[in-house]
């Protein structure tokens, strides 16, 4: 059972756990949910890392507070945090930012940085023989790219004991499988979205070496419970996970992709966005109809100290109670916010600043990782 919403935890908890059950996930009945189903608790990890945002921390803590209070009405959000005295220092922006700290857990775990959608818990769900969920240990090593991953890699070990939950750790020939969050969409249907540039580049930033698509593909299949997988191209400069579909192609309901497109040619995206949109045109679902594909435009470039930031209205995330969506004082804000209102008309829809955030070269999708209801 989830606990209570303002428990907080008094320790860290650090201790390995290992698979309860033998098989793999799909074997047993488990698959990935889609992001809109019903969410027990939104993890976020509160920002702690300078070099993710430089000399900006302070003004990212107050964007949480946003995140943070769109979020808890709907939903608790556990927060890692590093320690006692982080513990404090979140709630006091917490509290001035007015958001709910009744339904906010603290929870004392060290980590390298705050990115949860690629670090944190990715569950699983049956309904038969009794509906319960699960986690999948996907062995975070921090994009292939940076050395500091150590205290991330056990965030689904720490998620694992903290809800009594079964952890599958995840294995393709033999060894451990690394994948992020941030590198997949799924409908809760059965079909999977991902990309060639972030998991089959040979040479940069290669999370499994000699795995091939035949592999991820098997691999998807029986730890996400999926049963087709569709390999869009490439996403758009200055992205440092070098590709994750969640700047790029979301599911917004089972029938339903938004996909980016850039309308100047001049523009360094325009060729990769629009390979991408040629690509599409052969995507089919589960069972084996095309979706409906709609475009969401890209903002103006934004560019920090000569460096292109991977701005990109695609990095949403779907809460219980609001849809949340990176704005970056640009035209297209409105057009965004316009489009993906229509998608969703069950939660309101609403825009956070993400200028500062997208220094991170990540936005609110990546911050943030779901943990599906039970029920």
């Amino acid at each position: 059972m989830d606990k209570p919403a303002g428990l907080r935890i008094l320790a860290p908890i650090m201790a390995a756990t290992k698979s309860t059950s033998t098989g793999t996930p799909a074997k047993l009945g488990f698959a990935m949910p889609a992001e809109w189903e019903r969410h027990a608790a939104t993890w976020l990890g509160w920002p702690h890392n300078e070099t993710d945002w430089p000399g900006k921390l302070d003004t990212i803590r107050w964007v949480y507070g946003e995140m943070v209070r769109k979020i808890t009405p709907g939903e608790t959000v556990r927060l890692l945090v590093q320690n006692r005295a982080e513990e404090k220092l979140a709630r006091r922006y917490l509290a001035r930012a007015g958001c709910d700290l009744g339904n906010v857990q603290f929870v004392p775990h060290p980590t390298n940085r705050g990115w949860t959608r690629d670090s944190g818990p990715i569950h699983v769900r049956r309904k038969t023989p009794k509906f319960e969920t699960a986690i999948v240990h996907y062995h975070f090593n921090a994009w292939a790219k940076y050395d500091d991953w150590q205290q991330d890699r056990k965030v689904p070990e720490t998620a694992a004991k903290l809800l009594g939950k079964p952890l599958f750790h995840a294995q393709c020939r033999g060894r451990d499988f690394v994948l992020e969050g941030g590198g997949i969409d799924v409908n809760g249907r059965g079909t999977l979205l991902t990309t060639e540039e972030c998991y089959l580049d040979p040479k940069v930033q290669v999370r499994n070496p000699g795995l091939t698509r035949a592999d991820y593909d098997a691999t998807f299949r029986e730890y996400l419970g999926v049963t087709n997988v569709f390999w869009l191209v490439a996403g758009p400069v200055g992205d440092d996970t070098h590709g994750h579909v969640d700047d790029i192609c979301r599911f917004v309901n089972p029938r339903t992709v938004v996909l980016i497109k850039e309308s100047n040619r001049r523009d360094i995206n325009y060729r990769p966005l629009a390979e991408n949109w040629e690509r599409i045109q052969d995507l089919r679902l589960e069972d084996g109809s095309r979706p409906e594909v709609v475009a969401l435009p890209m903002p103006a470039p934004i560019f920090f100290d000569g460096c292109r930031l991977p701005a990109s209205y695609a990095n949403f995330y779907i809460a219980n109670a609001a849809v949340i969506v990176p704005t970056f004082n640009d035209p297209n804000d409105r057009v965004a916010l316009g489009i993906l209102g229509e998608l969703f008309p069950d939660r309101p829809v609403v825009g956070i600043h993400a200028v500062d955030l997208v220094l991170g070269f990540g936005s609110l999708h990546c911050l943030t990782q779901q943990e599906p209801a039970g029920r």
